[in-house]
């Protein structure tokens, strides 16, 4: 039994020297003693080397804490007394992950809740450098950014349509439906294509039907939809924006979107994020923005920002069975235990701008940290909980928010800019889109972008264009018109308007109903076909800078300073989905007369072949049992059958 373990020392042996000659050949030296260790390489060969450990050290995960100094003296003895050579300290790439819910109380008893979820990377996506490892930033998105070579990208997916006169402004504008626009890259060079496969990727990730964007309901902008990161790009050739005004917002498009957090629905404000309460309501969007953005002033380190936002509106009389009391149980069926571990922030802001001495509204519990910023052009006052501090959740580790109406006093505040579109006119041949923007600061006009993407199918008429505010002809500063091609692309109209203070601007424009092919008819023509939302972009002057009493006490230096923050903002609001009937045949119809000559084919046609192929044998009937029995008799005597 010795005799193999003999001979496998033996091997072994024989292994050890041809490695130890084989490394004295190529000019190395094993050191023994880590004092007196010396390595030769050759100068090639130590730069590949350690580009190759500068790779590797650069696509390592993100510790949680950086190493202590202690440590790093540690690991760079223990590298000298190997006799390898230390790489120069690379900076890791670093992410960072947010998480925000801001409820406000709407005049009409109905409540707004708005999650933020922002993932900030820093990693230069425009570098085009493979990105090979992903922590807090989902990996599904940024292959798809670097495989694109997409430099900002936003979609949005409602269902409902934003009441503006009865809620005010929302945090986060979208159109009913879905919305999707790509900014590429200047190095992309055939960007329908791109953006042709970019959508059928996306439909895959978000459960949507993106892959129904064609060019038949894709613009390219002229002056719209500027860049919101820090894209240094003049031409708009490398933009693409499409809407889908039918697209339905169901469960199957929220659980795609939920993951793409890194703590998913199992930690944080995420938990609260329960399909069965989020779709029973008046107002549902989710959207996704991607782009990138600057941390210092130089801008030497740019980063990638992902925000992920979701708003809804509760509806008193549907959720809250018509009583003024709100609660996180009420409106999501569930109460906040934890924060999201890997979150840095995670807070909730209850807007109490309305009644900031508790006489209307209260909400418990109670808190001592307030915030005061200035949102959408207006001074607004939160109550901020800290879901990191376990302080905030009190001895029973749970947070259930409750905000109960005292009284129904007070006026809203209507937004300065307001917008609506309906179809005029009579009949299936002609019509008219009526685009009405009202400006309702008491004595500032101020411009706005209007775009208006028509289907081709729609043939407007654009000599027929008139805008009048306040009764008067107001001719437009700037106008871009892109007419359609039948099948091929929509119309685009672009204008930016002067709106005069006080006023109501109204848009007409007169267009054709065209014939389809009965192919291009959906499966349910007589509801309607759905034509976009109109985008109107406007800087707007803010309600903070807006001060008609000049008795107001305040100090005279004031007077000499105008507000420069709180001046104006950055607004972009979207009209209602028009529903247009186009001119639809009888589909009925080929299905009689289908039947009918399905019914004449059988019955006439099929009688004829049937005589004309059919061939006719005489056939004796069959004898009784009586005879057979009497011929069987028969045969046995050997007589011949009756």
């Amino acid at each position: 039994m010795a005799a193999p373990g003999c001979w496998l020392s033996l091997v072994l042996f024989i292994l050890f020297n041809l490695a130890v000659v084989s490394v004295a050949v190529s000019g190395e030296t094993i050191p023994i003693n880590g004092n007196n260790a010396t390595a030769v390489h050759n100068s090639d060969t130590e730069a590949a080397e350690q580009t190759v450990a500068v790779e590797e050290r650069r696509w390592e995960e993100t510790p949680a804490g950086r190493a202590s100094p202690d440590d790093a003296a540690t690991d760079e003895e223990g590298a000298s007394a190997r006799g390898t050579v230390v790489p120069p300290m690379v900076p890791r790439a670093r992410d960072d992950f947010q998480e925000e819910l801001v409820i406000r109380p709407l005049h009409s008893g109905d409540i707004y809740a708005s999650f933020h979820f922002r993932t900030l990377w820093e990693s230069d996506f425009m570098s085009r450098n493979k990105v090979s490892h992903y922590r807090l930033f989902p990996k599904s998105l940024g292959q798809v950014i670097s495989k694109f070579s997409v430099r900002e990208l936003h979609i949005s997916f409602t269902q409902g349509y934003w009441r503006t006169m009865q809620w005010g402004q929302p945090y986060q504008p979208s159109p009913p439906g879905a919305e999707l626009w790509v900014w590429f890259q200047d190095s992309v060079t055939d960007v329908d294509s791109t953006w042709k496969e970019l959508t059928n990727v996306l439909s895959g990730i978000f459960c949507a039907s993106l892959n129904f964007i064609d060019s038949t309901n894709t613009v390219q902008p002229s002056a719209s939809f500027k860049p919101l990161g820090i894209v240094n790009v003049t031409e708009h050739r490398f933009l693409r924006y499409a809407t889908l005004p039918r697209e339905i917002v169901c469960t199957e498009n929220l659980t795609p979107w939920k993951k793409l957090l890194p703590c998913g629905s199992k930690a944080g404000l995420a938990v609260l994020l329960k399909s069965e309460k989020l779709f029973h309501s008046s107002f549902h969007s989710q959207a996704v923005h991607i782009r990138p953005v600057c941390l210092d002033q130089e801008c030497k380190n740019p980063s990638l920002e992902l925000r992920q936002t979701l708003n809804v509106v509760f509806d008193m009389y549907t959720s809250a069975q018509g009583k003024r009391e709100w609660s996180l149980f009420k409106m999501f069926s569930r109460t906040l235990t934890e924060a999201c571990p890997l979150a840095s922030s995670s807070k909730i802001y209850v807007d109490i701008t309305a009644d900031t001495q508790g006489e209307q509204i209260e909400v418990s519990p109670a808190t001592p940290l307030l915030s005061q910023n200035v949102v959408l052009g207006d001074r607004r006052t939160f109550s901020v909980y800290d879901l990191t501090q376990p302080v905030t959740f009190g001895t029973v580790r749970s947070l259930n928010l409750l905000i109960r109406w005292k009284a129904s006093e007070g006026d809203m505040l209507r937004p300065l800019l307001h917008a609506e579109r309906y179809v005029a006119g009579y009949g299936l041949q002609t019509g008219e889109i009526h685009t009405m923007m009202y400006n309702n600061h008491p004595y500032r006009s101020y411009p706005v972008l209007l775009l208006e993407s028509v289907p081709w199918y729609l043939r407007l008429y654009i000599h027929t264009l008139t805008v009048t505010s306040k009764a008067k002809d107001n001719k437009p500063s700037y106008i871009h018109y892109q007419p359609s091609k039948d099948r091929v692309r929509p119309h685009l109209l672009e204008m930016l308007i002067q709106l005069p203070p006080n006023s109501v601007t109204e848009v007409t424009v007169q267009f054709e109903r065209a014939l389809l092919k009965w192919t291009e008819y959906t499966p349910d023509p007589n509801h309607g076909f759905y034509v976009g939302s109109s985008v109107i972009s406007s800087l707007v002057p803010s309600v903070v800078a807006m001060n008609t009493n000049i008795t107001e006490e305040r100090p005279l230096f004031s007077n000499f300073f105008p507000c420069k923050e709180e001046s104006s903002y950055f607004v972009r609001i979207y009209t209602e989905p028009l529903l247009v009937n186009l001119p639809t045949p009888d589909f009925s119809m080929p299905y009689n007369v289908i039947c009918l000559t399905c019914t004449v084919v059988a019955v006439g046609y099929g009688s004829l072949y049937n005589l004309l192929t059919r061939s006719f044998q005489v056939e004796e009937p069959s004898p009784g049992l009586a005879k057979w029995i009497a011929n069987y008799i028969r045969k046995l005597r050997g007589v011949p059958p009756l």
